[in-house]
């Protein structure tokens, strides 16, 4: 009897011996991990110096970022609301300031040229 307990007590001392093996295993060195080098492309390549911090272009571009927002929200937006709402609501015509052409018939004259309107093409299919 002696003998399975001793067997059982070597393979439980063999299996956490493994285990701290396999931990130890895991830890990764200061040169890991190893990846290839990185093959970038014309595009990447660009937006990857474009990106670094301090670049003439990059606070350029943040400038006309600030710039456009600011006209943006401070400027066309409110002039869009403002003309949308006199044009929509102050105005005392019925339809705020959308006008219409008079309408042309046949036999009419046509006031900038002075041309009378031809009569209109006869339908040769006559299914009306």
């Amino acid at each position: 009897m002696s003998g399975s307990a001793e067997d059982e007590r070597l393979r439980v001392q063999q299996l956490r011996a493994l285990r701290r093996r396999w931990l130890r295993d895991q830890e990764l060195s200061p040169r890991e991990p190893v990846l290839p080098p990185r093959q970038l492309g014309t595009v990447a390549a660009f937006w990857e110096r474009f990106l670094q911090p301090g670049g003439l272009w990059r606070q350029q571009v943040y400038k006309a970022y600030q710039t456009c927002s600011f006209v943006t929200l401070r400027v066309l937006l409110p002039a869009w609301v403002l003309t949308y709402y006199v044009k929509y609501h102050l105005q005392k015509s019925p339809h705020g300031v959308v006008t219409a052409n008079p309408r042309i018939f046949p036999g009419d004259r046509i006031l900038e040229t002075g041309e009378i309107m031809p009569p209109l093409k006869e339908d040769p299919h006559g299914h009306h």
